[in-house]
């Protein structure tokens, strides 16, 4: 666009008599180069007065000093244009100062609460403090299951140990279990449909089963379990076969010993357990382990798509057959202090009001990653950002958060048991989430994980940071997938109900490093093509434009409308099956005509809110403050309020976990349940719409 030509156009537009004095100022802010962005506000007002203005409402008049006034806060508000600010913070961020900085924060040993782990803590908390971020520590008291130094795992073939692994899987059963070993690929479902399709039994079996890097451990020993198999052994397909697998298989997050509340001192509750914790062993092995196991099991030959990359083997899938298999876990739980880290940058307008950043801090070996990368990241963001707020005169509208969390490995343990602690206040104060654990991968593509509220921003985003050096695709070409349990930004999105975004440059295959001693600076310079420097940093100019974008603007970026997509897309895939029940008399007068109805009030409150943000004047913090508040509860008001965060800690109605989903309701049999479900869905969508409406006599609601 040719901000020259439009300024002289903005600036007859500008003094017409015709447009509402608001209109009139924006123009005029516009056409002074005050900001960029605000021209583009501008042209929105425009269209938005001539396309939605009533003729029954006039223009409130503003007199010749109000507007001054009004014109010289706006100034003081935006003394940098968006082309500025995300000037500065190229010039700020390169290779160069990440490379320095990696150096820096590289650990050989820093698992969760150990020596290590602390001193990197310290060096974070000492350089948010030089950046005068004022910072501050969150300390909590968790539960963490390590390896018996006294008394190894074994495993056993027959009456011969084949190893005592030094790797292990944190919050398997303990105990021994021996029976006949199967082989089950990756333990998808697909893959132990494909199983019993082939007549496999697995009741009381030892299951062998390769790192899928698709689906997380957890997810893995989960699927198996449900089926009745005694233990779960699983193997890294690693090239060099004596390499150890560390792990862990709670499908939840935080500390499982204390769910839905916080670990400040879990002495002061009653004993509990989530329910996530897998009720069978489970335990890692090597390649080297899993070769020995695969040449004694017999049975009939596995399909093509079980055939795995260990040399020298015959895929079979055992069974009746085969050689007993002991497993043998002796792992034990230790108390453990952990501690995260916070620094804030505050803002001018509404320091209440803020965007967190987070990385994991501690990593099982190198963890080059898993949590180096994210972690240096996330300091020289602080860095690139605080020096923007001291020396440059950048003005955030509101706080930006940088946390560095600890355990991580175990299931975002630190930041669950944060969000656990703060839940009353964080949901109604963090306007987003941004995840920087797992960053860079490879150099091949660019993969996204994100709440519908924040697709918008992240593709708007990504076509204006520049192409790093190595990277293979354009930024652009972003590859939305769902986000998945063990995913450091779910807890957020899911438990807390804040929307939420992790992202990543990623190799062709899946990154087969994680959990073990090579996930360190040499493979992971391998695998971005020794390009990391590059790439990581175009990483954080993503990350950080996001945050900037979202603390800068006077409304937030977040699209309402996007999220109509989505639940529409839901609401259709529940709506065939019901309709099929009701044709076969199961569940007399079961019906989607309902949800359809609240699918509904979300959308014309999604559209009422866009057009009434057309007529907004931006000047006006009041009108924006409540704008905003009505965006930020859309995520929140997904959550269910029928169930209860301590038996079901993942309540979002299209990302949670359990019965009171959408997805839930393909699942079930039972037409009664799926009555419940269905009026308990639909409230919760219709209060979410209530609450995006406005006030009380603005809801929609037809039910």
């Amino acid at each position: 666009m040719c901000y020259l030509s439009s300024s002289l156009s903005l600036m007859s537009l500008s003094h017409s008599p015709s447009l509402p004095g608001r209109i009139r100022l924006a123009l005029r802010g516009a056409q002074g180069g005050q900001n960029l962005c605000v021209l583009d506000h501008s042209i929105g007002y425009l269209i938005g007065y001539v396309s939605h203005r009533s003729p029954l409402q006039e223009p409130i008049p503003c007199d010749s000093e109000q507007e001054k006034g009004v014109a010289k806060k706006a100034i003081v508000e935006y003394s940098l244009s968006w082309t500025n600010i995300t000037s500065l913070l190229a010039r700020r961020l390169t290779p160069d100062a990440f490379n320095s900085r990696l150096s820096d924060v590289e650990q050989t040993d820093h698992t969760a609460g150990s020596t290590g782990d602390n001193i990197l803590g310290n060096h974070v908390l000492e350089s948010f403090k030089s950046l005068e971020m004022e910072p501050w520590t969150d300390t909590h008291y968790v539960q963490l299951q390590m390896p018996n130094s006294e008394k190894p795992n074994r495993v056993l073939i027959g009456q011969d140990e084949v190893c005592q692994p030094k790797g292990y899987l944190a919050y398997s059963a303990t105990g021994k279990a021996k029976g006949k070993a199967v082989y089950g690929n990756y333990g998808s479902q697909e893959d132990l449909a494909l199983l019993q399709t082939l007549k496999v039994e697995l009741n009381s079996t030892v299951i062998l089963l390769r790192a899928s890097g698709q689906i997380s451990l957890a997810q893995q020993v989960a699927n198996v379990a449900a089926l009745g198999v005694s233990a779960v052994l699983i193997y890294p397909e690693h090239k060099t076969e004596t390499t150890e697998l560390y792990g862990h298989v709670h499908l939840g997050s935080g500390d499982p010993y204390t769910p839905g509340f916080p670990s400040f001192n879990h002495t002061q509750f009653p004993p509990t357990q989530s329910s996530g914790l897998p009720n069978v062993l489970a335990q890692s092995i090597t390649a080297q382990t899993a070769v020995k196991i695969l040449k004694r099991i017999g049975g009939p030959d596995s399909p093509p798509s079980f055939k795995g990359k260990l040399d020298n083997v015959k895929y079979t899938l055992g069974g009746a057959s085969s050689e007993d298999v002991t497993v043998e876990v002796n792992n034990v739980l230790q108390d453990t202090e952990i501690h995260n880290v916070f620094g804030v940058i505050k803002g001018f307008i509404e320091p209440d009001r803020y965007v967190v950043l987070g990385a994991q801090r501690d990593a099982w070996g190198p963890g080059y990653a898993k949590s180096t990368v994210g972690t240096t990241l996330l300091l020289e963001l602080a860095r690139a950002v605080s020096e923007m707020v001291h020396t440059d005169g950048f003005r955030p509208r509101r706080s930006l958060v940088f946390a560095s969390w600890s355990a991580g490995e175990y299931g975002s343990v630190g930041a669950t048991e944060w969000l656990e602690g703060y839940l009353s206040s964080l949901d109604r104060r963090v306007v987003t989430y941004i995840s920087l654990d797992g960053v860079v991968t490879g150099n091949y593509a660019v993969n996204a994980s994100a709440s519908p509220l924040l697709h918008s921003l992240l593709e708007r985003t990504m076509k204006e940071v520049k192409n790093p050096i190595g990277l293979m695709c354009g930024v652009c070409d972003i590859r939305f997938k769902p986000m998945q349990m063990e995913d450091s930004a779910y807890p957020f999105l899911a438990f807390s109900g804040i929307p939420s975004l992790s992202f990543r440059f990623v190799s062709q295959e899946v990154y087969p490093h994680y959990g073990t001693s090579f996930d360190n600076k040499e493979y992971l310079g391998f695998a971005t093509a020794h390009h990391l420097g590059s790439i990581a940093t175009g990483a954080g100019l993503v990350a950080g434009q996001l945050a900037l974008r979202l603390v800068h603007d006077h409304v937030l970026y977040l699209d309402v409308l996007r999220y109509r997509k989505v639940l529409s897309q839901s609401v259709v895939n529940i709506n065939h099956p019901n309709y099929v029940v009701l044709q076969d008399g199961s569940a007399e007068g079961l019906s989607a005509r309902w949800i359809i109805m609240a699918l509904g009030s979300y959308s014309r409150a999604a559209t009422d809110l866009n057009t009434e943000l057309l007529n907004t004047d931006l000047t006006d913090t009041l009108a924006c403050h409540n704008i905003n508040d009505r965006i930020m509860r859309v995520e929140h008001n997904l959550l269910s309020p029928f169930v209860s965060p301590k038996e079901v800690p993942f309540r979002h109605l299209l990302f949670g976990h359990g019965s009171h989903t959408m997805a839930a309701m393909l699942e079930g049999e039972d037409r009664e349940a799926l009555r419940t479900q269905l009026a308990l869905a639909t409230w919760t969508l219709q209060g979410c719409a209530n609450a995006l409406s406005g006030d009380v006599w603005d809801s929609d609601n037809q039910i």
